[in-house]
């Protein structure tokens, strides 16, 4: 009997303890499935794929302009509704994998749609758009499109919006799914995977606003489309030909109908007096709760007192017999894991409106920094520096951070701190929010200089390598704003929602955008006195005030800033109950 069970010990350490199962459904071999080898090919793929998507969007401006002929104004407009639907998109895609498909599936599918978008969008400018043949470049224009021409562009354009809006929530989670969070070794590599994660997608994207951006720039459109979608099409190959490699976690239902049963049960039981502890809260074991909810189980935790009466036991209302048993009604009686999620979702939300403020922030470097740098000295050496590449800092900066941290950063502090881990991600992301109101500053200082050579006549001839401090202060931010963002949500989101809360990381920057265009409206309606001055940011900047408005920006921050503080603190972690026998706690605000 003794060496049955030292045999059935030494299997259960085979698999992963964190539920994940293999492609056919079996519970998840750790030789043989996840690790490194299939994160690195969702890197890979991650690369790929917004090296494809950023193909079509760093030039999309220009394309509208030059080859459909809209004006700087529509064609701005309809850019930022574009964008902005793309990453309202992703809560699509993250509800349908938490709820039915589950990450692997959506991933599948939504970047079949967005190949098809990318085809569709090749197809359709090498053989109607670009009419006639070598139009598009800055100094020829293409001829009127067909009502009929134009819907189809649109067909394709958002296409590839929903299919690359779906598909990126899962594919950073999936990316995490391949490490089990329960054994040490792996759940280190798992905090790593996010960070690679990040200079995956950023290595894309310098492709794309470098290589692909000056062809596009030249009016090869065809060839800068098809390299798109060419990439695309390898990043989803490489997807598929992974996948007897992949764990998978199998999805948890609709989560608005768990939260829908805990309101109704809550609401029923309001006059109900609450005893102290958790003695009387419902709750059914955790191997039994595993199987039902394909996750693992919530422990009790204070707070939110009005919702823990979902989970109060009233045995004469709350079941009813079936049969020869006794039955739970779920709009009656709530587990304590299933109030638990309602509770982890409402203290996401404070730090996550916190966030929003630093996309605004994150925003300026592809509008006003641009804007800025067309009206500086842009040569260098006798070579024209174009405003839009000086990103490629921010993207360098971005990537010499991260090994910074990992390498330099996080040991040290992790000696001072007695913490392996370094600063949490509560704090990382605090530090982000710091590092952001020093770019505004450096941006509003370079803006302040430049703006009084040419107030002071014959224009400024301060050079756009100036901006090269803003960017890099702003790729640090991100290593520790968005980098830590995305460990946060993973982390601090129950298994059911892991890809709602990578969804939340994207419509951050989404709602960013849209608060990025309303405070420059309400800004020049304040400072332009009904056109009677020229505002902060007009046309021609050498009137204006841009850097005010970069000191605003620090400002606003600021504030941010000190309201994180105040939520960070605030904020209660989730406790998961191990199956290693230990209660799994992983706070993050200490």
């Amino acid at each position: 009997m003794e060496v049955d069970e030292t045999r059935g010990t030494e299997e259960e350490c085979d698999y992963t303890l964190d539920g994940a199962v293999d492609f056919k459904g079996h519970p998840a071999l750790k030789g043989k499935s996840g690790g490194w080898l299939a994160g690195t090919l969702i890197l890979v793929n991650q690369g790929l794929a917004t090296l494809a998507f950023f193909g079509v969007n760093v030039n999309l401006v220009l394309f509208l302009t030059r080859v459909l002929q809209q004006n700087n104004e529509d064609a701005a407009n309809n850019v930022s509704k574009w964008t902005g639907t793309v990453y309202m998109f992703s809560l699509v895609g993250a509800f349908l994998s938490d709820s039915y498909w589950g990450r692997y599936k959506t991933c599948a599918i939504f970047q079949v749609i967005f190949v098809l978008g990318l085809v569709l969008l090749s197809l359709s400018s090498q053989m109607v758009l670009l009419r006639p043949t070598g139009c598009g470049n800055e100094h020829s224009t293409c001829k009127p499109h067909s009502s009929i021409e134009i819907g189809v562009f649109y067909i394709s354009l958002y296409m590839i919006a929903l299919g690359n809006g779906g598909y990126q929530p899962n594919i950073a989670t999936f990316g995490a799914d391949q490490f089990d969070e329960e054994d040490p070794r792996e759940a280190r590599s798992k905090v790593s995977f996010f960070s690679y994660f990040y200079l995956a997608l950023n290595i894309g994207s310098l492709f794309s606003n470098t290589f692909l951006s000056y062809l596009e720039d030249k009016g090869r459109w065809v060839l800068g489309f098809w390299a798109s979608a060419a990439s695309a099409f390898i990043a989803l190959a490489l997807f598929l030909g992974g996948t007897p490699r992949y764990r998978h976690f199998k999805p948890g239902g609709n989560p608005l109908s768990r939260v829908s049963q805990v309101a109704v049960a809550a609401s029923r039981k309001w006059k109900i007096s609450m005893p102290q502890g958790d003695e009387d809260l419902y709750e059914v074991d955790g191997k039994d709760f595993a199987k039902a909810n394909a996750s693992r189980k919530i422990l009790h935790t204070e707070g939110f007192k009005c919702l823990d009466r979902a989970a109060y036991m009233d045995p004469s209302d709350d079941f009813t017999m079936h049969g020869q048993s006794l039955v739970r009604n779920p709009w009656k009686l709530c587990t304590v894991t299933q109030v638990e999620e309602v509770k982890c979702v409402l203290r996401l939300l404070p730090i996550w409106l916190c966030t929003i403020p630093y996309s605004v922030v994150f925003t300026q470097m592809a509008s006003l920094f641009v804007v800025q740098g067309a009206a500086m000295h842009r040569t260098f050496n006798g070579f024209d520096l174009p405003p839009a590449s000086m990103s490629a800092f921010d993207i360098l900066s971005v990537a010499a951070f991260i090994f910074l941290y990992r390498r330099l950063l996080r040991p040290l502090i992790g000696r001072i701190t007695n913490n392996p881990r370094g600063l949490t991600e509560l704090q990382r992301m605090g530090v982000g929010l710091v590092i952001a109101v020093a770019a505004m500053i450096s941006a509003g200082t370079v803006e302040h200089f430049r703006l009084k050579q040419a107030q002071a006549g014959g224009g400024s001839k301060l050079n756009i390598l100036w901006q090269v401090p803003q960017y890099v202060l702003i790729g640090a931010s991100e290593v520790f704003m968005y980098v830590g963002q995305l460990e946060f949500f993973n982390g601090q989101t129950p298994d059911g929602l892991k890809s709602f809360g990578s969804a939340l990381c994207m419509t951050s920057m989404s709602l960013g955008n849209y608060f990025s265009d309303a405070i420059v409206s309400a800004i020049m309606q304040a400072t332009t006195a009904g056109g009677r001055r020229p505002g902060w940011i007009p046309a021609d900047l050498n009137r204006g005030h841009m850097d005010r408005f970069y000191f605003l920006l620090a400002t606003l921050t600021a504030v941010d800033f000190v309201v994180y503080v105040a939520c960070a603190g605030w904020y209660k972690c989730m406790k998961i109950e191990s199956k290693c026998g230990d209660n799994e706690d992983e706070t993050v605000s200490d």
